[in-house]
């Protein structure tokens, strides 16, 4: 797995040992996460740019912001995700996967914590009937 802190380890380090939230990026196979302190790129799009990579591949990764008490998860599942084409099977194994994935990639950076899904992200669950 490849970890990227922003804009470097000594910086990383200082943001995690401080609690201040942290942007993080998980790549969907779990191979690559990006993550720095919130305000060194504010948006994950950003982060993704400062990092070196296109800003348009914004949908290959999970997306989300950490500190010691949880992580907030950007429930934004692609049009593009998987194979799959009915809209709730395939929102269904984005959250399966997520949730297989990303407490794996935060335990490597250190977070073993709760994952949460804001209230503003949940309306795809409407699609999956609750």
């Amino acid at each position: 797995m490849e970890i990227i802190k922003y804009p470097d380890e000594e910086n990383f380090l200082d943001a995690v040992n401080a609690d201040e939230p942290l942007l993080v990026l998980i790549a969907f196979d779990g191979s690559r996460i990006i993550a720095c302190q919130i305000d060194e790129a504010v948006e994950h799009h950003i982060l993704l740019k400062k990092a070196g990579f296109p800003d348009t591949d914004i949908n290959k990764y999970f997306r989300i912001v950490v500190d010691r008490d949880g992580a907030d998860w950007t429930f934004v599942c692609p049009e593009n995700y998987s194979s799959i084409t009915l809209k709730d099977k395939k929102i269904g194994e984005f959250f399966k996967n997520g949730m297989r994935i990303i407490p794996a990639a935060l335990k490597q950076i250190g977070y073993d914590v709760p994952i949460e899904i804001p209230k503003r992200y949940r309306r795809h669950f409407d699609l999956m009937g609750g």
